[in-house]
């Protein structure tokens, strides 16, 4: 079996450069791991993890801690995205994932959220679309361990978060132009991201002058297609309907979709409609969504750099809340109604 000298022999390089690369260390270039990496796999060598775990004191497996309300799992496709971003990213410095879950079951004491990191020995951990008012998960943010946090912020903590109250003001300031007045917006569950994105589309309306009727804000839920069906069929039974809905996001778009149709309704000739977060199926649809555009690849490879960056520099990383721009995507679901722009 090959050892980091014949790795080193194959890349021209140095034994203690090979074993910073192998080792993720942050003073080697993407390049050169990249480049080591390849020769080590092609090499055969595998190194043993119980002894690197002892020699620098760290498991290279993060935690992560996710559970969508909708329990969708690693179906719902923008934490998908930012998942999958923050997957390769830590795979380059050399890091395994974890999914940390209280369902572990051992002497039949089940574990928390914090019982299981510990018991796995992670060396970081990455919190995203969980109850972050969750006693458990609180329990893990006040812990030792290294935490970064998605779309949501805590003291002290490094957070990577999408832009919710520039993205929505652009989205509401965009239908606007295109006429519409009477606008409404079927929001999901509260959540730091809800409240963000409410104030914001409620602080826009009122920058124009529109007052937005409190029938034309209807609670349902992110990524779940019933919840919004209903409350589209509550919009559309409105004797001063609204002439454009804006859904939680794409995917529970589809409800409110369902709903239209249902009704004998065309989109966007007989109402418009917009979503959140731009995933493909947004423009898969006929006709194409209008939406915003979350940069899931960023966000998710932001938040691997920032916490692995933690984990093997702790005294020099500054904790930070990094906010991730959108994209609007016009889409052809809104119509121009006639008036000026």
């Amino acid at each position: 079996m090959a050892n980091i000298k014949d790795i080193a022999a194959k890349c021209g390089l140095s034994v203690s450069t090979i074993s910073k690369a192998l080792n993720g260390y942050t003073d080697i270039s993407r390049e050169t791991k990249q480049k080591v990496i390849k020769a080590a796999e092609e090499c055969g060598y595998l190194p043993n993890s119980m002894a690197r775990a002892l020699k620098t004191n760290r498991t290279h497996n993060i935690g992560v801690l996710f559970a969508d309300e909708a329990r969708s799992g690693l179906k719902q496709e923008y934490f998908a995205a930012v998942l999958d971003a923050f997957k390769a990213e830590a795979e380059q410095s050399s890091y395994d994932l974890t999914f940390i879950s209280h369902n572990m079951d051992f002497n039949t004491h089940p574990m928390s959220f914090l019982e299981h990191c510990k018991y796995r020995n992670f060396d970081g951990i990455c919190i995203a679309c969980v109850d972050f008012q969750n006693p458990e998960v609180l329990e893990l943010v006040n812990s030792d361990f290294p935490v970064v946090t998605i779309d949501h912020v805590f003291n002290n903590h490094t957070s990577i978060n999408s832009a919710n109250v520039a993205n929505m003001g652009e989205l509401v300031r965009y239908i606007y132009r295109m006429g519409h007045r009477k606008i409404a917006y079927v929001h999901g569950r509260k959540s730091a991201v809800t409240e963000q994105r409410l104030t914001s589309f409620c602080r826009t309306m009122q920058d124009f002058g529109v007052t937005v009727p409190q029938e034309y804000l209807i609670l349902s839920a992110y990524h779940d297609i019933q919840p919004t069906k209903n409350a589209v069929r509550q919009l559309l039974a409105l004797p001063n309907r609204p002439t454009c809905i804006l859904m939680p996001d794409d995917y529970a778009a589809l409800g409110g979709i369902e709903a239209i149709e249902a009704a004998g309704l065309r989109i966007p000739d007989d109402i418009s409609i917009a979503g959140y977060d731009g995933i493909p199926l947004s423009q898969m649809m006929r006709p194409k969504l209008t939406t915003i555009r979350q940069d899931t690849e960023r966000m998710g490879r932001e938040a691997a750099i920032r916490l692995i960056e933690q984990i093997e520099n702790p005294l020099t990383t500054i904790v930070e809340s990094l906010t991730v721009e959108g994209t609007l995507i016009p889409g052809q679901s809104v119509a121009k109604i006639g008036r000026d722009a």
